[in-house]
């Protein structure tokens, strides 16, 4: 099986050229998704965050306000890296686990993460994909999307890697500046040389 990482910062699109490699029959593991499965109310993750930021990070249901949580690991790089540190290998494991089974069913896998060049997960795939846009395309989705002034959404575009180290290490880029249709091409041609 040919394993694939698919990486990029937030709000570039990962998720967009992810659907699109699962449109053609890919078979697509989503780290944010695990990691959205390893937070739920009872989980062991979920009594490691709350334990380590309080409760005050919780909804009133009793699940974890990821939004609220963002607020506080993207303003201290000690906090985010605290975060990681439980988060990160409990995504690392429900992964593999993952991999295990689509090995039985699958000839490509793709896992969309957005950390993995920054936890060095990268080199765990036989090619590397890097979602990349604009600096001003992408703090306009982020303020669209998660609601954010300019200065929130620079100041989370600022805590990640710079996009030009992910660039470097790319096997595959997928520049989603363009419109969706010049996106969905390139994740196309990408997925003929994969085959």
């Amino acid at each position: 099986m040919l394993r694939i990482g698919l990486t990029g910062n937030i709000a570039v699109g990962k998720s967009c050229a992810a659907a699109r490699f699962a449109e053609l029959g890919v078979a697509v593991i989503d780290a944010d998704l695990v990691s959205r499965e390893l937070m739920e109310p009872g989980a062991p993750v979920y009594f490691r965050v709350v334990e380590g930021f309080g409760t005050e990070i919780l909804r009133v249901d009793g699940s974890i306000d990821r939004r609220r949580l963002g607020d506080i690991v993207f303003t201290s790089e000690e906090k985010r890296r605290f975060l990681e540190n439980i988060v990160h290998p409990a995504i690392r494991d429900a992964i593999d686990r993952k991999i295990a089974e689509y090995e039985k069913i699958s000839n490509i896998l793709i896992v969309e993460a957005a950390l993995m060049v920054e936890t060095g997960g990268y080199k765990e795939y036989d090619r590397l994909i890097v979602v990349a846009c604009s600096p001003a395309t992408q703090i306009a989705r982020l303020m669209t999307r998660d609601r954010l002034t300019e200065s929130e959404a620079k100041a989370r575009i600022a805590a990640q890697m710079p996009m030009d180290e992910k660039i470097r290490l790319a096997d595959y880029v997928i520049n989603s500046s363009g419109s969706l249709k010049y996106t969905l091409e390139q994740v196309d041609i990408i997925y003929q040389k994969l085959l």
